[in-house]
């Protein structure tokens, strides 16, 4: 037992309660997986033989998850969610991090895939609920990278990429208008950006074909991904795009200079800079192109335009379609979200297959929260969600499980601020399974 002092009063601090639930909001999640039946899920799709580790995979895969939406960045911070009564409050098993260690190392690339199965059946349950593409409007996909930054020199595949950081370089798409991530897929620190590119967009167009989105796919990219490759594979798949271009790329400096002065058209930018838009083609497709510069006192010391350019097989006016490639920056808060709320910060193991499934758990984590947000009505359709908030507001909750004639009780803080909100995501969430469980 330990003592501290508040001004003159003295407290005490003894860690001797089994009754206390450290992250009592993981109820929601909990109740969500139930619901969809993902623990059955999972023991359908990953096969791990006689593998090390590899039994039982469905508590040590939830585990994983639910660890990663309390906060875990590392496999021993899911041992949260074995203190106090935390685990009682769960519809499995927690597994010691030291099995879940040893889970992660018995996956192979063809486990991945497994894995990858059980992202695409946790989407199509969740959009069967409510969550599905509406009407004739395109789905929109934002693909992009980040890297995953790791500790130490002998992390299987880590290497110093475009950033300089040591890492893994995961791709990532990501749903535009919810922030669900569609397909994730683990490459090398050293991987560019363009690598197992066109492999990917094939297996998540596959994927949408089988969750059955009929309406027209829009997927927006940076320059990082211009390749004619890319391109005529975008189109062979037959979906439409939006893909940023280096403004000096081959030929492409002289096409934007060529553009004349009466074909810019003034859009709104931010105090103190001005910009326009404009069209041409390049390579046979059409060319929107975006100029900025400072005005006022700033524009004497930086007086030159600055163009940004994509090429688009999409209808419309120039400057619309302008805003909306612009509209892809908020992919970025979705890869902020997977790294600071779901786990993806950092890579915890010496495996690089390991790691692949650390990705494909923290996926999980983050489609799940996203999942609740939406179907317990806790964030409106149409904001996206920010993981910390959710945290914040309903994971990290205390609470206390007491037995009140035999049936069972969660006490949370009274005068919680959002107390409503979480009865009433917890009434949504709990439904008549989709499966049988």
């Amino acid at each position: 037992m330990s003592r501290f002092y508040l001004g003159q009063r003295a407290v005490e601090v003894d860690f001797d309660d089994e009754n206390l639930v450290a992250n009592a909001g993981l109820a929601l999640i909990g109740a969500f997986c139930t619901r969809i039946g993902l623990a059955g899920i999972i023991s359908d799709k990953v096969r791990l033989g006689n593998r090390a580790g590899g039994a039982n995979p469905a508590y040590k895969s939830l585990s994983l998850i639910h660890g990663l939406v309390a906060g875990a960045s590392h496999i021993d911070h899911v041992d949260v969610l074995r203190a106090g009564a935390t685990g009682s409050i769960l519809p499995f098993h927690v597994a010691a991090p030291s099995t879940l260690g040893t889970y992660l190392r018995s996956f192979t690339f063809g486990h991945l895939r497994q894995l990858d199965s059980v992202i695409e059946a946790e989407i199509d349950r969740a959009w069967k609920l409510g969550l599905a593409p509406k009407g004739a409007e395109p789905l929109v996909i934002d693909v992009d990278s980040t890297i995953t930054e790791v500790s130490g020199y002998h992390k299987q595949g880590a290497a110093y990429g475009y950033t300089h950081k040591l890492g893994y370089h995961p791709l990532v798409s990501v749903r535009a208008d919810t922030g669900e991530i569609l397909g994730v897929r683990m490459r090398k620190g050293s991987a560019n950006t363009q690598r197992g590119i066109r492999r990917h967009l094939a297996e998540l167009m596959a994927r949408l074909r089988r969750l059955g989105v009929t309406q027209q796919v829009i997927l927006r990219f940076d320059s990082g991904y211009q390749a004619e490759a890319t391109l005529v594979e975008l189109e062979r798949l037959g979906a439409s795009f939006t893909m940023a271009i280096h403004a000096n790329a081959r030929g492409a400096k002289e096409i934007i200079g060529a553009v004349a002065e009466d074909d810019w058209t003034s859009i709104d930018y931010t105090e103190g800079g001005e910009a326009q838009v404009a069209e041409t083609t390049y390579k046979g497709r059409r060319l929107i192109v975006r100029r900025t510069r400072l005005s006022g006192a700033q524009a004497e010391l930086f007086p030159h335009w600055r163009h940004f350019a994509f090429v688009t097989d999409l209808e419309g006016e120039a400057v619309e379609l302008d805003a909306f490639h612009r509209e892809r920056a908020r992919v970025e808060l979705s890869i902020r979200d997977l790294k600071e709320n779901a786990g993806l910060a950092h890579a915890p193991s010496g495996k690089f297959i390991a790691n692949g499934a650390w990705l494909a758990h923290a996926a999980l984590a983050h489609n799940l929260i996203r999942h609740v947000a939406y179907l317990g009505e806790i964030t409106p359709a149409d904001t996206m969600v920010v993981g910390s908030s959710l945290r914040t507001r309903f994971i990290s909750m205390p609470g206390r499980l007491v037995n009140r004639s035999g049936r069972l009780v969660l006490r949370a803080p009274a005068r919680w601020p959002w107390a409503m909100a979480f009865t009433r995501a917890l009434e949504l969430l709990v439904g008549p399974s989709l499966v049988p469980v």
